[in-house]
């Protein structure tokens, strides 16, 4: 799923809404051919190349890890290849803004592309899941550095009105990975050598390393509040240490350990909470943990809608061991649900007012509905005939990440907009960091309850059944939050145009 698809802005491009101030005006929105042709359309493809390599990296995971699992065993570590990637993308998009500052923008995405290419020769020489899970990190330290730089960088090369365009296209990407990624690790996976799915990567990471050195500048000016910012340690390692408590409670087959788990998360995640609130050096913009506020909501909204999406690390291991499909097969299957987020994202990127609120109601619950048909769809055995449940499920995929993306632009808009005076730059960061929060913890909590219903003991069809309707189900009560949160959002923005 596509990394926080808004760039960093400055203060002078943002405005408050806890004082009960409308939004200020933003800078009109440039057409295509202005971002796409000569030295702009270069850049647009030097920046898109990082989230096109953190794209097909993650559609390629997903495809290969049923394969890995048979071939170095751990399915019981299943879903911890996704946690913790995610967990090291958090502290990766939050080094970002001290590496780009001390690097400049050539040297801080030429340092990014290293780390995910160590990463990933770390994973194609893996013969143990802890080995696999080790690389699996380093990825996601560089992967996530990639991703936010990536956005970070929109601002610093591109003037104002081109801005929506470029976020647009970024999030596209994620619909080449589509393409790419699945095809990338299902021939591979199918021909039994995985591990060249992730030897492939490297090559990649080359040309793109080369480009960047060839078109983007050493240095580059940036607002200063950029180049004196701290990271804000504490924060990120109490919602690190929350990932990964619920991530441990899934290793236990004991309902207790398990609910000690989930315990421990949110003691630590309250606690994350609690000390941004005293801290100097903030995560989040002032007003974003407060109950009841519009920015609050839109966070809220950002993760929980993350959460129902990482349902997708379980559907290939689904559509392989009870439909029947090759790897090929499940990863495009799999891939259908970015397919969906990267089309909905680029149709309403160009709505506004009712219409942007409309789609803002409308996203969350085709969300829910769509996960709910997958809790019945995904489990059924001979119950439809192959190709309708192929189509259906397919369907289903997309619609749960076009839930997604027909109201994210629309989301990370009100970021920019609801920020308070002189924090447009935390608050536009502030959603990669809550995008891959909830992505880890949407992880770790699909590993327990996917264990827990049987994905281990029975294990095989039965306990696969089991776990796909327990999983989809379950997680279908993320988006659906999200329509009762959103309407904080919307009406705020209704009363606004009406002023």
């Amino acid at each position: 799923m596509p990394v926080a698809d808004t760039p960093h802005t400055t203060s002078a491009t943002t405005t408050t809404h806890s004082t009960g101030q409308p939004p200020a005006d933003q800078p009109g929105t440039a057409a295509w051919s202005d971002l796409l042709r000569g030295r702009n359309g270069v850049l647009a493809l030097a920046l898109t190349g990082g989230v096109a390599l953190y794209a097909v990296n993650v559609h390629v995971v997903s495809t290969v890890l049923p394969s890995v699992v048979r071939d170095i065993g751990g399915l019981d570590f299943y879903a911890w290849n996704t946690t913790l990637f995610q967990v090291a993308s958090i502290v990766g998009a939050a080094l970002s803004v001290r590496v780009l500052a001390a690097l400049g923008p050539r040297g801080s995405y030429l340092a990014a592309l290293a780390v995910f290419s160590l990463g990933s020769a770390i994973c194609a020489a893996a013969s143990s899941m802890p080995w696999m899970l080790g690389g699996r990190s380093v990825q996601g330290l560089g992967g996530g550095t990639l991703g936010a730089l990536s956005y970070a960088l929109i601002r610093v090369v591109f003037a104002p009105p081109l801005w929506p365009r470029a976020v647009a296209l970024v999030s596209g990407m994620w619909g080449v990975a589509t393409l790419c990624g699945p095809a990338l690790g299902g021939l591979f996976a199918e021909a039994g050598h995985w591990r060249w799915a992730f030897w492939t990567l490297l090559p990649l990471c080359v040309l793109q390393a080369l480009l960047v050195a060839a078109r983007l500048k050493p240095h580059a000016k940036a607002p200063p509040a950029d180049s004196t910012a701290r990271i804000p340690g504490p924060q990120i390692a109490l919602l690190a240490s929350s990932v990964m408590a619920v991530a441990a409670g899934s290793l236990s087959t004991s309902l207790v350990w398990q609910a000690a788990g989930v315990g421990a998360g949110l003691m630590l995640g309250a606690t994350a909470i609690a000390w941004e609130r005293r801290a100097a050096v903030r995560l989040l913009p002032r007003g974003a943990t407060v109950p009841g506020t519009a920015l609050g909501a839109v966070y809220a909204s950002v993760a929980l809608l993350l959460v129902g999406t990482t349902t997708e690390i379980f559907v290939p291991y689904f559509l392989q061991t009870l439909h029947g499909h090759t790897p090929l097969a499940a990863g495009y299957l799999a891939a259908a649900m970015a397919g969906g987020w990267s089309l909905g994202s680029l149709l309403s990127s160009g709505h506004e007012g009712r219409g942007a609120a409309r789609l803002l109601r409308a996203g969350p619950a085709l969300c829910t509905l769509s996960l709910l048909a997958l809790s019945i769809l995904m489990p059924l055995g001979a119950g439809l005939q192959p190709g309708l449940r192929t189509l259906l499920c397919g369907l289903a995929l997309a619609g749960v990440g076009a839930g997604v993306g027909i109201c994210w632009p629309q989301l990370l808009t009100r970021v920019l907009t609801l920020a308070p005076p002189g924090e447009g730059g935390t608050a536009s960061a502030a959603i990669t960091t809550v995008q891959l929060y909830g992505m880890a913890t949407g992880a770790a909590v699909a590993g327990l309850v996917a264990n827990a219903a049987g994905l281990l003991s029975p294990g095989g069809v039965a306990g696969a059944q089991s776990a796909s309707a327990w999983l989809f189900a379950s997680f279908a009560v993320a988006p659906a939050l999200v329509v009762l949160v959103i309407q904080r959002v919307t009406k705020t923005r209704v009363a606004y145009e009406a002023m």
